[in-house]
This record gives structure tokens, C-alpha cells and sequence, in this order.
């Protein structure tokens, strides 16, 4: 059985950074010791990274939501705490501008993993976003998220987000 884990934008600027929200350092530790688990049992991590250039503000979504974040090389683009440093060389990393990430859901339909499991922030835009783009490029994988590894800045819409991707299959654990 091929197991991945994906590791949606736990960036600097979505837990302490322009869009940090209380709650958000909490998932650190959690998050990091999934990835360990999933390593140890011979499975794979990929990680996606919101990504913005400093033209950031003439964007659809600069126009929406006009708080410069995530702008590339910068420290809130960074991977946050303990899963910036389960990075390893070598693990898939997409850089993408917007919520879901095609060049992900291109590489996923290459490839024949099981079961994929979600984990990151934001549950109701990045993580359901791109939970939709896997279940297209893999629609016969069991694909999972677990609640206690996801968060948002506002608890109905994460609530939400979880009956969402539950009404699109896709399994939501520890709810």
C-alpha cells in the first residue's frame, strides 16, 4: 500500500505571520510528528507552499484579500517550526499562487498512491481546495483528513469545510 502525506502551506505567515491566527502553533508539534510516523512506515511527504511575488496587490486574490503574504523568499513564506525543519531534501514541494495547486494534481495522477491524507492550513480554502484536486487526480485513492492536523481563523467555516469534504468522500478523522 503507497501512503502519502501532504503537508498543505504551514507557512510562518499563516501561524505567526500576516494571516497567523490563534490556535495555528498548536498544530506544529502534531503536524511534525505525523510526518515522522508516515517516514517511518515507508510512506511519502510532499509539502505545497502559497507563493506570491511582490506583484502580489494586481492579483485576483490581492484584490480580495489585500495583505501582502507568503511573497517568495521572504521569512513568512517559510515552512513553520518543527515541520519546516522535517523538510528533507529531495521532497516534492509545490509552490503554488492560489489555493489549489494543478502542477500537485498533475504530479498525482503520475503516480499510484492508496491512500492520502491532508494536513495544513487553511481547512476551509488550501486544505479543501487542493482534498478536491486529489480526489480528481486520484478518484479510486482513500483520502483523509485529520481534524486535530487543520485549522482556520474562523471555527464555522472549519466546521463547514469538514462537512464538505466528508460530502465529497473524502474521510475527516478525530472530528
Amino acid at each position: 500500500m503507497k501512503e502519502l502525506l501532504i503537508v498543505v502551506d504551514y507557512q510562518k505567515d499563516f501561524v505567526d505571520g500576516a494571516l497567523g491566527f490563534a490556535g495555528a502553533e498548536a498544530l506544529d508539534g502534531p503536524i511534525a510528528q505525523r510526518i515522522a510516523q508516515v517516514r517511518a512506515g515507508g510512506g511519502d511527504v510532499i509539502f505545497t507552499m502559497d507563493t506570491h511575488g511582490t506583484d502580489y496587490a494586481d492579483t485576483m486574490e490581492g484584490k480580495k484579500l489585500p495583505v501582502a503574504h507568503c511573497l517568495k523568499g521572504t521569512p513568512g513564506w517559510q515552512l513553520y517550526g518543527q515541520v519546516g525543519a522535517s523538510l528533507l531534501p529531495g521532497d516534492p514541494v509545490f509552490e503554488k499562487e492560489t489555493f489549489p495547486s494543478l502542477d500537485l494534481a498533475d504530479w498525482l495522477r503520475e503516480r499510484d498512491y492508496d491512500t492520502v491524507e491532508l494536513c495544513g492550513l487553511v481547512s476551509h480554502i488550501c486544505v479543501l481546495s487542493n482534498a478536491v484536486m486529489v480526489k480528481a487526480a486520484l478518484p479510486n485513492a482513500a483520502i483523509t483528513v485529520d481534524a486535530r492536523l487543520t485549522a482556520s481563523y474562523d471555527s464555522d467555516l472549519h466546521q463547514k469545510a469538514l462537512d464538505v469534504l466528508e460530502g465529497i468522500h473524502i474521510t475527516v478523522t478525530d472530528r
